[in-house]
């Protein structure tokens, strides 16, 4: 499927804060096929315009179109996971494979020059393994906001430190572009870095399928990204989701009700939610729960993709119906 660029993340918070204080996207939309009681608010970005010449809307109404001209489609999920999307899609769609957790699946390749190719966009540092070493299981709250959003100064800022007054320990991933128009080790202050020496590692990117399933991390702050969500969800790793753009806000729905794994953090970030929320996810009975449900979808994945799983056969329907087929 094509590409387009995504926007920056800032402008659609601002815009999707204004109609959520006025309650517009809390509007209930109860007609669309294998998706129950969703509102406005966790519908992709890009669909929520009113311009009639929005340009990712038509990206995306096109590509819809060219989906009817597909041999087939492929899901990075599983059936287990999203059982009733992939029932309701089959029905209006070429045939559908849902052949993930795609990153699992490849595990089960014998050793090959295939096991080098990953999906990381960035060069990645993977000394931060070292310092998890360290760390007690489960103790670690794991922060990354994917390779494409982006934030404000005053975002940064309250997002440090409601990561420092929650007293965790921390492994935050910062990408050099990660601000809007500024650096974000230039708006880390002197206190900041003090207050969180011993507990806190900042990093520009890591490994991230080996940081999720490290033993010392207990939770993940998370952007929503579907790559992120279901690699977490793969490791048995429960969330705090802080969607911004495009697929995140649906992601972060289904992680926060459907499949009882993620809290979700306010649109207007403070560092007192940010604390709050840590603390939960760490620590609280919410976090307990939702920990114990998150090592549920990692067993569930992981059948999904050994031999006779549903990953596993879909894979191979896909191979014979498709790609060994005669023209």
């Amino acid at each position: 499927m094509g590409s387009a660029p995504a926007p920056t993340a800032h402008k659609p918070h601002a815009v999707y804060s204004s109609y959520l204080r006025n309650g517009y996207l809390d509007t209930v939309i109860d007609w669309i096929p294998g998706m129950k009681d969703m509102r406005l608010r966790d519908f992709p970005s890009f669909i929520r315009t009113t311009d009639p010449n929005d340009l990712m809307m038509d990206f995306m109404a096109r590509e819809t179109d060219r989906c009817s001209l597909a041999s087939a489609i492929i899901f990075n999920t599983f059936d287990a996971l999203e059982h009733y999307v992939i029932e309701a899609l089959s029905s209006m769609c070429p045939p559908i494979y849902s052949i993930g957790p795609l990153h699992l699946l490849v595990n089960q390749l014998p050793q090959s020059s295939l096991k080098s190719v990953g999906s990381s966009l960035w060069k990645e540092e993977p000394e931060c393994l070292q310092w998890l070493n360290s760390k007690k299981s489960n103790s670690v709250v794991y922060v990354n906001f994917g390779s494409i959003t982006v934030m404000t100064r005053e975002q940064l800022i309250e997002l440090a430190w409601g990561l420092a007054n929650s007293k965790k320990n921390f492994l935050w991933i910062i990408r050099d572009d990660l601000v809007v128009g500024d650096s974000a080790s230039a708006i880390l202050t002197p206190a900041f870095i003090d207050e969180t020496r011993e507990r806190g590692l900042i990093s520009r990117w890591c490994p991230q399928e080996k940081v999720l399933g490290h033993p010392s991390i207990g939770g993940f702050l998370t952007h929503c990204g579907w790559n992120s969500t279901i690699e977490s969800l793969s490791s048995g790793v429960p969330m705090v989701c802080w969607p911004f753009f495009a697929d995140q806000q649906i992601n972060c729905r289904y992680a926060c009700t459907e499949w009882g794994v993620g809290l979700e953090i306010d649109n207007d970030m403070k560092r007192d939610e940010v604390e709050k929320l840590v603390r939960e996810l760490m620590d609280g009975e919410k976090g307990k729960k939702m920990k114990k449900k998150a090592m549920e979808w990692k067993k569930l994945a992981e059948e999904a993709i050994v031999s006779g799983g549903s990953s596993y056969l879909n894979f191979d329907k896909l191979v014979n119906d498709v790609l060994l087929s005669k023209p």
